[in-house]
């Protein structure tokens, strides 16, 4: 069980979203979610949920998932960030370009996504 780790998850599609969130909250950390980049922004810049580790899809609407790592990295350098994506290879590019920590392809194993922000939490 992982010590009440904050996750913030933004993923516009509804279904990986509650799969997400309900998958870590049986792991044991506090999950907060949005349902795209202007959301989870606001979360994060509000600052009040002091967040461990941020979890977000690419594409997103009103702000893309590459605008909301790059924006976190520039204000919160140490804040872990993966990105999750089924588009291929350049939004993974643009991914590592806005600093994300890791990139993932969906479908990936939950397990292996909750072990990655293990990892990036032990850092």
């Amino acid at each position: 069980m992982v010590s009440s780790y904050k996750v913030l998850i933004i993923d516009d599609t509804e279904e990986v979203l509650s799969a997400l969130c309900k998958f870590f909250k049986q792991k044991g950390y506090v999950v907060l979610s949005a349902s795209n980049g202007l959301d989870g922004l606001k979360m994060i810049e509000s600052g009040k949920d002091d967040l461990d580790i941020i979890i977000t899809d690419l594409v997103l609407p009103n702000i893309s998932g590459v605008a909301v790592i790059s924006i976190v990295k520039k204000k919160f350098p140490k804040l872990p960030v993966i990105a999750i994506t089924g588009w291929g290879e350049h939004p993974e590019a643009l991914a590592k370009e806005a600093k994300a920590d890791l990139v993932m392809e969906k479908p990936f194993k939950l397990p292996e996504l909750e072990k990655a922000a293990r990892d990036l939490l032990a850092k």
